[in-house]
């Protein structure tokens, strides 16, 4: 894949100080630490190497990745390196995609208490999928599954979701058979709707009565423990939106969707169009015109505050998995998956790629072959000092090292 012209740190460099005059009191943390990690990423700042072509002499300065997971472009070989543990995991069965939503009102509500909503959306949704699936009138198994969360539209808006990725069936109750879901079908969609409703609301209220919650600005009346109540009442009452998939073809269409949206960031620098005037333009997909490609522009600061409000707070997971793919049991339950599915076991000795053959898979090409004179190899002549080096953990201060 080529480099793009335009780059979101292109942006963050001629615009970041500006916005972090004007905002940077207000900024969390994370945020502070995603932009300047996105603005120094491949630059001499975090330093890097000098290679040497061994044939004809041909110099090339490689510098070093930021490694921030809201960084675009540091996604590529975390992602193929993540894949690669997935595969030994896929089973031969169906697998479907079960998308929660959270209503518009109540978004508001997590956009200011990210952590917590966001750990209510993973909990509500785990639970519905596994109390469905564990009632007898549907599948009466126990299942496994991966949740993804995404918390942007392709307009950076916030909007959090959850995408899940389900095997088609699971394990009885008494884990002696698999248990196969129908044709074509995973679980009813209204049950899960409703069900999701109930649980995100009830772990919502919960976390209201122990204080976890703050209120700003237009919500702060919601902070008045009547007026929560009647907020909760009114979300009860909405239909909230749950959809499941088409089972996938087969476990390489798994791949392809998992490479796809697991390791996403807000927006890639592939859809950038221009930045000129202070004025950035991107394309975006609009769903509700059969995914027609459209263009919007936005002030730079404006992009780069509808970037930053899909910073996650800091450590928070947001690749989870459970049931029979939880982490603690993952290994015997899928064991006795395929030895229920008569399923060949995975390689017990997988290869393990190093960075550079993940790099060469990605862009079909030979990292070590000379890019000048193509019949050399290049070779680490010289290590570049980084000239920006975070001082401790709980600062966003810098120090810079002379060259």
């Amino acid at each position: 894949m080529t480099r793009p012209a335009l780059e979101v740190a292109d942006i963050f460099r001629e615009c970041g100080a500006h916005y972090r005059k004007i905002h940077g009191a207000s900024m969390p943390l994370e945020q502070h630490r995603a932009m300047r990690a996105i603005e120094v990423c491949r630059t001499a700042f975090l330093g890097g190497h000098v290679d040497v072509c061994d044939q004809c002499g041909a110099e090339r300065q490689s510098y070093n990745s930021c490694r921030n997971r809201h960084c675009p472009k540091c996604q590529s070989l975390a992602k193929a390196e993540w894949l690669e543990a997935r595969l030994a995991e896929l089973l031969p069965v169906p697998y479907y995609h079960v998308v929660f939503t959270i209503p518009e009102e109540v978004a508001s509500v997590a956009f200011q208490n990210k952590r917590v909503a966001y750990t209510i959306l993973f909990r509500a949704a785990s639970e519905t999928l596994r109390t469905i699936a564990a009632d007898p009138k549907h599948l009466g198994a126990e299942i496994g599954f991966l949740a993804v969360l995404h918390t942007w539209t392709q307009t950076l808006l916030h909007h959090p979701h959850l995408h899940c990725v389900v095997p088609g069936g699971g394990l009885s109750p008494d884990r002696s058979q698999w248990k196969s879901c129908r044709p074509g079908f995973f679980l009813p969609v209204r049950v899960l709707s409703r069900l999701f409703r109930a649980k995100f609301l009830y772990h919502l209220g919960q976390a209201f009565d122990q204080g976890k919650l703050q209120f700003f600005s237009d919500l702060k009346p919601l902070a008045e423990p009547e007026a929560f109540r009647q907020f909760l009442r009114r979300n009860r009452t909405h239909e909230w939106v749950v959809y499941a998939k088409p089972p996938f073809g087969g476990p390489a269409q798994v791949l392809d969707y998992l490479g796809r949206y697991t390791h996403r960031v807000a927006i890639s620098n592939h859809r950038l169009i221009a930045f000129q005037n202070g004025k950035v333009s991107f394309q975006w997909r609009d769903r509700k015109k059969h995914d027609r490609i459209r263009s919007m522009t936005l002030n730079a600061d404006e992009f780069i505050r509808r970037f930053l409000i899909h910073i996650l707070p800091q450590g928070f997971a947001k690749i989870r998995y459970f049931g029979f793919l939880a982490n603690r049991p993952r290994r015997n339950r899928l064991s006795l998956c395929r030895m229920l599915l008569n399923a060949p076991l995975p390689d017990a000795d997988p290869q393990i790629l190093d960075w550079k053959a993940r790099h060469e898979g990605l862009t079909a090409g030979l990292v070590d072959v000379c890019p000048v004179c193509h019949k050399g190899r290049m070779h680490v002549s010289q290590m570049l000092k980084p000239l920006w080096k975070p001082t401790n953990r709980k600062t966003t201060k810098c120090r810079i090292h002379s060259p």
